[in-house]
C-alpha cells in the first residue's frame, strides 16, 4: 500500500509543479558574431523538452522556456552549447518549489534531482526560485577554481552544485 501511495505521489509531483524547472537563462562564451549565436540557437532548438528559445546577441544570452510537465535535463543544455562549438559561462534556471528548506553545504532532493547548495544562507524557499549551477562546465574556469574546494563531486548519481 505504501508503494502505491508513493508511486501516485511521484506521478503527481510534476503536475503540482513541485520541482518543475520552468525556464533558464544561459550565457555562452566564445561567441564572436551573430552566426555563432545562431549556431547555439539551432542546437538548443533540437532539444525535445525546450518550448522556446530567445537569444540576445549582444550579451550572448539565451532565454529558454521549457515545456510544462516535461523532465528537464540541465546537462543536455550544456552539451548542446558544446556541440555548437562553444562553452557555457553561466546557467541560471527557475524552479517552482514548495516550502523547501535549504542549508549551506548540504544536499537537497528536489523531484528526481539532487542539489548541493554552495555559498548560501540557510532558508526556506517557496514559489519560483532562481538557482545558478556552479559546476565545472557551467561557469568560467577562473570561477570554478575559486569554488572547487567547496563543491560536492558527483558519484554514481548526478549532483548539481548550485547557489542563488
Amino acid at each position: 500500500m505504501k508503494k502505491i501511495i508513493l508511486i501516485i505521489l511521484m506521478m503527481l509531483l510534476p503536475i503540482l509543479g513541485i520541482g518543475q524547472i520552468k525556464s533558464a537563462s544561459l550565457q555562452a562564451s566564445g561567441l564572436t558574431c551573430s552566426m555563432c549565436s545562431n549556431s547555439i540557437y539551432k542546437s538548443l532548438k533540437t532539444i525535445s523538452f525546450i518550448e522556446e528559445v530567445d537569444s540576445d546577441v549582444e550579451t550572448s544570452t539565451f532565454n529558454i522556456k521549457f515545456k510544462t510537465n516535461q523532465e528537464v535535463d540541465l546537462d543536455a543544455l550544456q552539451k548542446a552549447v558544446e556541440k555548437a562549438g562553444f562553452s557555457v559561462a553561466s546557467l541560471k534556471f527557475v524552479m517552482n518549489v514548495n516550502n523547501l528548506k535549504v542549508q549551506n553545504q548540504q544536499k537537497t532532493e528536489i523531484g528526481d534531482k539532487t542539489f548541493y547548495f554552495v555559498n548560501i544562507k540557510d532558508k526556506v524557499l517557496d514559489g519560483d526560485v532562481e538557482f545558478r549551477i556552479v559546476d565545472k562546465d557551467f561557469i568560467s574556469p577562473k570561477e570554478f577554481k575559486k569554488l572547487k574546494s567547496r563543491l560536492e563531486p558527483s558519484g554514481d548519481k548526478r549532483i548539481y552544485n548550485v547557489t542563488f
